[in-house]
């Protein structure tokens, strides 16, 4: 029994009806709403089309900025540092991270070349003190 091909411009219009109508942000999303295999989708360069990608991407906008406003007007700190992040410039930012570290070092490579075997050895052990530290813990 023969399967009747899809028709590709009915396969878009599905594709962008059940975005609008499921407020779908993933591609992978998409291909469950539709009746063909998700090698069809892909082969036939759907997941490429500038309508389809343009219709999830206002859709994650629209998400983000609906997430931003209740951030805003929340009032659980964890949130409001949150969107205080997203609003921050640069230094701000840095001053309320816990994490954050500048490194103002520059980093040189020793040629180990110039090194004997030997000596390379003896740089590879551990100072005294290192050995003192960790017997006596």
């Amino acid at each position: 029994m023969s399967r009747k091909p899809f028709d590709i411009p009915e396969l878009i219009q599905m594709s962008l009806k059940a975005i609008k109508k499921h407020e779908l942000v993933f591609m992978y999303d998409v291909i469950t709403y539709l009746p063909c295999s998700k090698s069809l989708f892909y082969e036939k360069n759907l997941d490429k089309l500038e309508d389809i990608k343009e219709a999830l991407a206002e859709n994650k906008s629209k998400i983000k900025q609906k997430l931003r406003s209740k951030w805003g007007e929340s009032n659980a700190p964890a949130l409001q540092l949150a969107y205080y992040k997203l609003l921050a410039e640069d230094v701000e930012r840095k001053a309320l991270s816990t994490s954050y570290m500048e490194t103002k070092q520059k980093h040189q490579s020793e040629d180990l070349s110039k090194f004997t075997d030997a000596e390379l050895l003896d740089m590879m052990k551990p100072e005294k003190n290192e050995e003192q530290e960790t017997d006596s813990e």
